[in-house]
């Protein structure tokens, strides 16, 4: 019988412990996501100020020999004064006049349904054959949803004046938390970063690939995608302005954000008005408006997105597109980062995976 007897594997203990941390990591960290789910909007534009900014940071540390919570401080400090205060400041100028035209309507001083009676009476009548095959060339079907349209806005303007003081109050909550967690991981980035990849379930050289693939393009898409939105929005504001168009700074605001959508655009916004202006007999200022639109606001974005955006993620314009939207449509806003940044990842990965498999006998 002793013969027979099997001497224990002296590895079993080592693999069975090495299973029971893998087992217990994947519970605590599941438990630990779902705590810091309802930051993670916090969390990622905490992640992305300090994945920008992480070149200037180590420049500063050099400077100030290699003092890094100093260092760590004044890239802070930059963020506030370049980045932060102008946004609020435009974001504040953005509430003012929404809620003055508000008041507008609610006072009766701007009457929408006079005002488009007259635009519609003046309709040629080649337009109003183009309204008429949608089922829009009766004025009052067509003033019917307008009104429905404009009450629905209203109520969400009307919500939203009922709860600033919360919503303000979110908002530098948020604030202040996401440049509390950014001072530290600007500061102590790099070595969270190799204690991720020593952690990643991958070879040295399929990690790193990895994080440089979604770190350029995390910064590609928030660089880019920004600045493009930014500059937009602005020409178009500037030419609303110029000719004389009313709530110019929402009309900016709404082409910035729709300019987040790539191929798409702020022609969303801008085309319809010059084609109304056109109908309404203002064809100067729709000619102007409509070559303003094509030669600046969509030069901007055929040249300058590709140049900020497309050369670093190396991802073609209809996969940006569409996992731009599918993110914006599954995590709101930040979507617009979320959205490539996960479509970046899985092009990396099945490469990876596709590269490491031997070739079919067609292929040789």
């Amino acid at each position: 019988m002793l013969g027979t007897m099997t001497m224990p594997d002296a590895d079993a203990p080592d693999q069975l412990d090495t299973r029971g941390i893998l087992l217990t990591l994947t519970v605590v960290s599941l438990a630990f996501a779902w705590v810091l789910a309802p930051f993670y909007g916090t969390i990622l534009w905490a992640s992305i100020i300090a994945l920008v900014f992480r070149t200037p940071f180590r420049h500063l540390r050099q400077r100030l020999g290699g003092r890094s919570t100093l260092a760590a401080l004044v890239t802070l400090a930059i963020v506030l004064v370049a980045v932060v205060l102008p946004f609020a400041l435009v974001m504040a100028s953005l509430a003012s006049e929404a809620a003055a035209l508000y008041g507008r309507l609610e006072s009766g001083e701007l009457d929408v349904a006079k005002t488009l009676r007259g635009h519609f009476a003046a309709l040629p009548a080649w337009f109003l054959a183009v309204l008429g095959y949608f089922g829009l060339a009766n004025f009052d079907a067509l003033l019917a949803r307008l009104v429905e349209a404009l009450s629905l806005a209203s109520q969400l303007i009307a919500t939203q004046a009922l709860g600033i003081g919360l919503t303000t109050f979110e908002f530098v909550a948020d604030l202040v938390i996401t440049l509390y967690l950014a001072f530290f991981l600007i500061r102590d980035g790099d070595g969270l970063a190799r204690d991720v990849r020593r952690a990643f379930p991958l070879g040295p050289e399929h990690t790193r690939t990895f994080f440089d693939k979604f770190t350029t393009v995390l910064r590609a898409t928030v660089k880019g995608n920004l600045l493009v939105a930014a500059i937009q929005g602005a020409l178009g504001g500037l030419a609303f302005w110029t000719l004389g168009i009313g709530g110019a700074l929402l009309w900016a605001a709404a082409m910035a954000l729709v300019s987040l959508l790539p191929a798409i655009g702020a022609a969303i916004v801008w085309a319809p008005v010059a084609l109304f202006l056109l109908a309404s007999g203002e064809p100067g200022k729709a000619f102007a408006l409509g070559l303003w639109g094509v030669f600046a606001i969509g030069l901007i974005d055929n040249v300058l997105r590709p140049v900020l955006v497309g050369k670093d993620t190396r991802m073609p314009d209809y996969l940006a597109m569409i996992s731009t939207i599918g993110g914006i449509a599954v995590f709101g806003i930040n979507g617009f980062v979320l959205g490539p940044a996960i479509a970046a990842l899985f092009v990396a990965v099945w490469h990876m995976y596709v590269s490491a498999r031997p070739p079919l006998r067609d292929d040789t």
